[in-house]
């Protein structure tokens, strides 16, 4: 068999390709691909050849966050033809330091599905076909769609940034909390934040657009810092007023507005990531802030697919373009102008071979 692949040679480098496609081995599921959104990092790659330390050094297929419907399955898998089911990226070794004492995040021999970080580079799932182990995939009910299924990935990152900021702030209700940044992780933030009680939710961001989505999707307050950066002056006063804010921007000037709107001992999670920034540790100390990083997931996959199939969090209004996978380029062109996008999905010839 032969597949589509969207292969990455360097920066707005990308090409459609073919290549062969081995059958189904034991304990693994070939899966027609149906749906995979492009990723921040997907975009640095596209626009930057990386991001901080990672680079793309040799050609990869991105695409870390996928939905496919099963076309079939190698010896001991139980899993029925053109069932959906989402693709968890992320494989620890399960014998390392951290994996054994249940901190899998931490491998030390992690491969994740779609990644520069390791040479040779992970290949991703932006093609027709692809060949997965049975333990990376989980399965939806009927009438769940693709392109909703192919959001458990970066709703699962945002399930444990929350569940970081409950290990210190276990009720989320009272508190006054504020997500810098609504791209398509910090309004997966938002959703959920609300799902896990968060009353008062504020959000800022650069663009109406962004804005308008968090809106939609359950944001109190909405806050456009490029026009109104006046309106964050209350927030900043007598110390701070902000209880835990979720940085989803990775951009100096939201963690300075961040690292002034939160309350002495107050909490800051850091989700967005970049390069060297420039922070106050001035503020850090004098006002005693916890300032905890959240990276990735595990078993907030399981608990992501379970949200998206019985739709208590309904994510669907983040997804606003979808293109097919010969026009990737334009994809990738699009999900650099955050003007009119948020999450750009490409779609796949489902069944193709």
């Amino acid at each position: 068999m032969r597949t589509r692949v969207a292969r990455l040679y360097g920066a707005r480098d990308i090409r459609i390709e073919e290549q062969e496609v081995a059958a189904p081995g034991e304990g693994e599921v070939l899966l027609a691909m149906a749906a995979g959104g492009i990723c921040g990092s997907d975009l640095h790659y596209y626009q930057d050849g990386g991001f901080g330390p990672v680079r793309v050094r040799e050609p990869i297929i991105s695409g870390h966050e996928a939905s496919g419907r099963v076309v079939a399955v190698g010896a001991g898998v139980d899993l029925a033809p053109g069932t959906l089911v989402a693709v968890s990226p992320s494989q620890p070794c399960g014998a390392c330091e951290y994996c054994l004492k249940g901190l899998p995040i931490h491998c030390l021999d992690m491969h994740f599905i779609g990644s520069a970080m390791r040479l040779p580079h992970e290949q991703g799932m932006f093609r027709d076909l692809f060949v997965v182990p049975v333990r990376q995939v989980f399965a939806f009910p009927d009438g769940v769609g693709a392109d909703e299924a192919a959001c458990a990935e970066p709703l699962a990152v945002c399930l444990h940034a929350v569940a970081q900021a409950r290990e210190l702030r276990p009720d989320l209700a009272g508190l006054r909390v504020m997500v810098t940044g609504a791209g398509p992780i910090g309004l997966l933030v938002l959703a959920a934040l609300r799902h896990a009680g968060a009353r008062e939710v504020i959000v800022t961001d650069l663009t109406d657009a962004a804005l308008a989505r968090a809106r939609a999707m359950g944001a109190g307050q909405v806050i456009n810092v490029a026009r109104d950066a006046a309106a964050l002056e209350p927030l900043q006063a007598d110390k701070g007023q902000i209880d835990v804010i979720f940085d989803c921007s990775a951009a100096g000037p939201a963690l300075r507005t961040a690292f002034a709107a939160i309350r002495p001992r107050g909490l800051i999670v850091q989700v967005g990531v970049t390069g060297d920034i420039t922070i106050s540790l001035n503020a850090l100390v004098g006002k005693e802030i916890t300032w905890r990083g959240s990276q990735r997931f595990h078993g907030e996959f399981a608990e992501a697919v379970r949200l998206i199939g019985s739709r208590a969090i309904d994510l669907r209004p983040i997804i606003s373009h979808s293109l097919p996978l010969a026009e990737a380029r334009a994809a990738f062109e699009l999900a650099g102008d955050r003007s009119i996008a948020c999450k750009v999905q490409l779609t796949f010839a489902e069944g193709a071979a």
